[in-house]
């Protein structure tokens, strides 16, 4: 099997890749589309002949184009101030985190409401594995999107929290839960992206994390120990700021605007002391009864401050 670019692409411009063990089709993959390019993985839309196209995930050692250019030509390389920081070791630890999230994802296979993995493999220079194409987008368009029913809002939001309580009952937490990593598919809501996850028995990653607008405040003294109770706080931000056109603050004073019977749960879920939150499975059912939702208030928040 030979994984082929179809169009001019950084990532995937170094030639051609057989990967191993784990790729059981003879036919090569098509690359269509660069859907998203990060420091240590990238993600293209890309097909098998006379097959629908599926996400590839590819997992990279951080300068897995650089080490292609010559020293004269790197400089100019996007990314080469902070590409070239990494060391060898750094660069094998990011394989191995891909491998990890490859992994969690795996575990989450006939997850209903989880972005599940198709197929995998791997080559010399990167790890892959392919997931559905969910067309309709992330949730982002949702917080910016004036008037109309909440109704569609609320039902995705209350998906995504019963695919996060399916990960919590199998010893995962997510850790990154927002907008980005919500995907639609035919009005339904499914998490994604499982990179930052760890299992409840294995500390992972540094101790101190943040601040973003989505993290709860304990990642900033045990993000490597985080319970199920920092998806909870980051999906409750979430709602806020779909319901409320606001990040939580202030103590919550927009929070008139969300459904009266959510407005409890919400408070709740926001409170610092992780132990003091309920459990995903409260905030899934809150989600999927709130009181008959209003009109979406009108959205103060641009989308380039989101």
């Amino acid at each position: 099997m030979e994984l082929r670019s179809t169009v001019l692409l950084p990532e995937l411009a170094v030639g051609t890749w057989r990967p191993g063990e784990g790729a059981d089709r003879d036919a090569g993959w098509h690359i269509d589309d660069l859907l998203a390019f990060t420091r240590v993985s990238t993600l293209v839309l890309a097909h098998h002949d006379g097959t629908a196209p599926v996400v590839l995930k590819a997992g990279f050692r951080s300068n897995h184009v650089l080490a292609e250019l010559d020293e004269e030509t790197r400089p100019a390389a996007y990314g080469f101030y902070w590409y070239a920081e990494m060391t060898e070791a750094e660069r094998d630890l990011t394989r191995e985190d891909f491998r990890h999230e490859i992994a969690v994802a795996r575990t989450a296979t006939d997850a209903e409401h989880i972005v599940p993995p198709i197929e995998e493999g791997s080559t010399e220079q990167f790890d892959w594995y392919t997931m559905p194409h969910c067309t309709d987008g992330s949730f982002r368009p949702l917080l910016t999107k004036a008037g109309g029913s909440q109704a569609v809002g609320l039902r995705v939001l209350a998906d995504v929290a019963d695919g996060l309580a399916t990960l919590h009952e199998r010893g995962i937490v997510h850790r990154d839960v927002y907008q980005e990593n919500v995907l639609l598919h035919e009005d339904r809501g499914l998490i994604t992206d499982l990179g930052a996850a760890r299992r409840l028995d294995t500390p992972r990653g540094p101790a101190a994390r943040g601040p973003e607008v989505h993290w709860p405040p304990e990642y900033a003294t045990s993000y490597s120990t985080a319970t199920p109770a920092a998806d909870v706080f980051s999906l409750a931000v979430l709602t806020y700021r779909y319901l409320c056109a606001d990040i939580p603050r202030h103590r919550h004073s927009r929070l008139e605007t969300a459904p009266a019977a959510l407005r409890p749960l919400l408070s709740a879920a926001l409170v610092p002391e992780p132990k003091d939150r309920p459990e995903m499975g409260e905030l899934r059912d809150g989600l999927r009864h709130p009181a008959t939702p209003t009109t979406a208030p009108h959205r103060a928040v641009t989308d380039t401050t989101l």
